[in-house]
């Protein structure tokens, strides 16, 4: 998916560079390897990756299959043309983060532009590859995919059309699970245009962050979120023919029972709301800069619950945890990177 707003927080240095002091004057300091992993760890943005695999895995339960091998090749398609379009996000806003946010990888010197620009294409043919692996049907939302994520960051990012482009990118990739798993896409549309929904409300915002003042975005994904969580709690009138299958008497399926099923999907929609619509709320409230900011961090970390309570919707019960449980993974490799106060943006 294309790297979003742009955003950020200066990079905090380690103990070591303190006590070293400054270089001699004349010189240049030379980056260890350690400061070089650093720094593309921050240009890639790595704890924004464990929002990526809820989408291929929300779109195998839409469309009534069990994840398998191929599942897991689209997660990592996923994630490869996420991260391209990370890299590739801050090659093409290299000159304004040289004005507004000097200390990003690229401004800053850390990262040359040609390697973010090499890393972003390999990426892309790493992500290409691996869709194929998963099957034509997977290769064929995959490129559309990627193109999209270019088109974002290199033209569209800062046109109207940027948002959407946003959420076409999210919704592709909730199909390409779809795709991978079962072969089809028909079915997970629903879900993707629900995933669309969302990323559409919290990219409108994120175009205010730096300046702030925009009461109108922030309280459109505030309504937009109680639509969702309307939506997303109601429980779904037609599964995937694979999960109808499973229901039938006498076979075992993945499908909870249906107090059980009713109860995770109506907690995950609780979760969905409440991690989105505080934020939205005291930016609507006060539409500074910083609560904008802040207002787009909790709605990309809306993200997992949405996809979780996705995959509850469609009765895949086990999935749904297994989705819910990237949150806290996420907030645990932030802290233990020292990448928490780094913008994933």
């Amino acid at each position: 998916m294309p790297a979003g707003p742009s955003g950020g927080a200066a990079k905090t240095p380690g103990p070591a560079s303190a006590a070293a002091g400054p270089p001699p004057a004349g010189t240049a300091a030379l980056p260890t390897p350690s400061s070089r992993a650093g720094a593309w760890a921050e240009l890639l943005r790595l704890p924004a990756l464990f929002t990526v695999p809820g989408d291929a895995l929300a779109g195998a339960a839409a469309a009534g299959a069990r994840p398998g091998p191929r599942t897991l090749l689209a997660i990592g398609s996923s994630l490869c043309l996420y991260e391209a379009g990370m890299a590739l996000n801050d090659w093409a806003d290299r000159a304004e983060d040289a004005v507004e946010r000097p200390h990003r990888p690229l401004p800053s010197g850390r990262i040359r532009p040609a390697a973010a620009l090499a890393a972003a294409g390999a990426l892309t043919g790493a992500g290409l590859a691996l869709a194929a692996g998963a099957g034509r049907p997977a290769l064929t939302i995959a490129m559309p995919l990627a193109a999209t994520v270019w088109a974002y960051d290199l033209t569209l990012k800062h046109t109207p059309a940027g948002p959407a482009a946003m959420a076409a990118a999210r919704g592709l990739d909730l199909l390409l699970g779809a795709a991978a798993t079962g072969g089809g896409t028909r079915a997970a549309l629903p879900s993707a245009a629900l995933l669309g929904s969302h990323t559409l409300a919290v990219t409108a915002v994120s175009r205010r962050e730096t300046t702030g003042g925009s009461v109108l975005a922030p309280l459109a994904a505030l309504a937009t979120t109680g639509a969702l969580t309307g939506l997303v709690a109601r429980r779904r009138t037609r599964l995937p023919a694979g999960r109808r299958a499973a229901a039938a008497p006498g076979l075992s399926g993945s499908i909870p029972a249906p107090g059980v099923a009713d109860a995770l999907r109506t907690g995950l929609s609780a979760v969905y709301t409440a991690t989105a619509a505080r934020p939205y709320f005291h930016a609507v409230l006060n539409p500074s800069p910083p609560l904008t900011q802040r207002a787009v961090g909790g709605g990309i970390r809306a993200t997992i619950p949405l996809q979780a309570a996705l995959a509850a919707r469609s009765g895949a019960g086990a999935t749904s945890l297994l989705v819910a449980a990237l949150a806290p993974a996420g907030r645990w490799f932030a802290r233990r990177t020292a990448m928490r106060k780094v913008s994933i943006t």
